[in-house]
């Protein structure tokens, strides 16, 4: 159920929040809590209703009273995580390192996320502790940047790795967003890390359909999308595998607010989706609810049920 009500308290507390007072000692004393009414917040896209929803239908079979609240920005609902105002949230592992490492040190703080699992924990969950933030263990599902070209394109030429396209000197056109011409994991990685031959960067954004369109065509080589993107076929897409791991280990975790969930309960009830859930599942939730239009919660109740975790 959506709370409205929270949601317009929500806007007004968080642009004074601060943070729990704990942030300021750099450390959390207090132990940790098991709130047996819990919010579950969601960032509004597809793949974090998906999430959410599957967090609170697990949560409620351990015995939590659940209600879900869609934040669509960070911004807002990171504070409110902190404050309790949300109790959990699905996250991305190297994202959210970077955003808290920002947060804490300043825009201009070189990013804390890498193509490291282990190390990008370890940075993330010395940034959360400090601010009453518990990050539980990420399970295999991963969403992460990701580059793809026409399946004719890849069989004509050899191509399975972006290292094979490095290696053929083919001039590559990229469909991305503006900030693929700066950002490392995009374009200057690319060039660097596989030696690819990137002729020119064409604005049309991350995984949109234009830019899917641009490479179905010929227009453009290779887009710029995400692990979990299930449309791929759709437009007779195939993506080409970072080899050479360029990209940042963008794996699911779960987020708490330590006093409120994060005890043994919570734990428990949300890392059993960790043994199941994978990146091409994700993907097919996904295309469940943008293709096929069926509802997100209906999709997250589905998958459980088939996988034995919900009764």
């Amino acid at each position: 159920m959506r709370r409205r009500s929270a949601f317009a308290a929500l806007l007004l507390l968080t642009g004074c929040a601060t943070g729990p007072s704990l942030e300021s000692q750099g450390e959390v004393t207090a132990p940790p809590g098991d709130s047996r009414n819990l919010t579950i917040g969601s960032a509004g896209f597809t793949e974090s209703d998906l999430l959410a929803q599957m967090y609170a239908l697990l949560l409620n079979q351990a015995g939590y009273k659940t209600s879900m609240l869609t934040v669509a920005n960070r911004e807002l609902y990171e504070p409110a995580l902190e404050s309790g105002q949300i109790d959990v949230v699905p996250e991305y592992a190297a994202t959210f390192a970077d955003w808290l490492g920002a947060k804490a040190n300043g825009a201009d703080a070189p990013p804390v996320g890498s193509p490291d699992l282990a190390a990008t924990m370890k940075a993330l969950r010395e940034l959360a502790t400090p601010r009453g933030l518990t990050v539980l263990d990420p399970g295999r599902a991963v969403d992460q940047n990701a580059f793809a070209v026409s399946a004719s394109y890849a069989r004509q030429h050899g191509l399975k790795t972006l290292s094979d396209l490095g290696a053929s000197g083919l001039p590559v056109r990229l469909a991305a967003g503006d900030e693929c011409v700066q950002r490392p994991y995009c374009r200057p990685g690319l060039e660097k890390t596989y030696g690819i031959d990137i002729t020119g960067v064409d604005p049309k954004g991350v995984g949109t359909t234009p830019a899917k369109q641009a490479v179905q065509s010929g227009r453009d080589q290779m887009v710029l999308t995400t692990t979990t993107d299930a449309t791929l076929p759709e437009f007779g897409l195939v993506i080409l595998t970072d080899d050479k791991h360029l990209q940042n280990a963008d794996y699911v975790v779960p987020v708490v607010n330590r006093s409120r969930a994060g005890g043994e309960g919570v734990t428990r009830a949300l890392g059993a989706l960790n043994d199941v859930l994978t990146t091409a599942d994700l993907a097919s939730m996904n295309q469940q609810v943008d293709s096929w239009r069926r509802l997100a919660t209906d999709v997250a109740r589905t998958y459980l049920e088939d996988k034995g975790l919900l009764k």
